[in-house]
């Protein structure tokens, strides 16, 4: 939970981010919350005055922890496959256990037609977070010598993120979690040095 954000809208935030994980951003509501936390919808409104804040909120929360990734990079030298493997790594566990089953970025993503501007975008930004550190990641691993690119750097980062995303998607639409590994493992292969 983001404790800079109080309990409560800490509370909220991450409720909605389960929320948009399994029912997106039209399949959810303030009711949704103020029964599953016990409080009124006065008072979520009170926090964030409309659904867009609160879920720009949500958004701009997973944009800060690509964000503090970017920023580890920077201030040390990583292995980049082992960086790749823990991020790879935490979605398998994610939808194994069914903590964060889909990516929330990705679901709005699929939505993006019918989202406030404000949400839209928070994703893009998202997105264009995430591609600036997998390519700050592959690059690096390039240096290293652990990651062939057979393109440039963005346009790699851009299929890695297809690849996790479209694995995901498939884990999802076979309800099998093993899809994911399966198609992981061959991403890797196929960037590996």
């Amino acid at each position: 939970m983001n404790t800079a954000l109080g309990d409560t809208a800490g509370k909220l935030v991450g409720g909605a981010a389960q929320l948009i994980m399994r029912v997106g951003y039209n399949g959810f509501s303030y009711a949704d919350l103020s029964e599953r936390f016990g409080i009124r919808k006065a008072s979520i409104h009170h926090h964030f005055p409309s659904k867009v804040d609160l879920v720009v909120a949500v958004v701009e929360q997973a944009r800060a922890g690509i964000r503090a990734q970017i920023a580890a990079l920077e201030e040390g030298s990583p292995v980049a496959i082992d960086q790749l493997r823990f991020y790879t790594g935490y979605w398998e566990r994610c939808i194994k256990d069914q903590s964060a089953p889909f990516c929330l970025a990705a679901v709005l993503a699929a939505e993006l037609p019918g989202l406030p501007e404000e949400v839209a975008v928070s994703v893009r930004g998202h997105f264009a977070d995430l591609g600036k550190w997998l390519e700050r990641l592959l690059e690096l691993g390039a240096k290293q010598g652990s990651v062939r690119l057979e393109a440039s750097p963005d346009v790699e980062a851009q299929a890695f993120m297809a690849a996790v995303y479209g694995a995901m998607l498939a884990a999802r639409a076979f309800d099998d979690p093993e899809r994911f590994n399966v198609i992981v493992e061959t991403l890797f292969r196929r960037i590996r040095a």
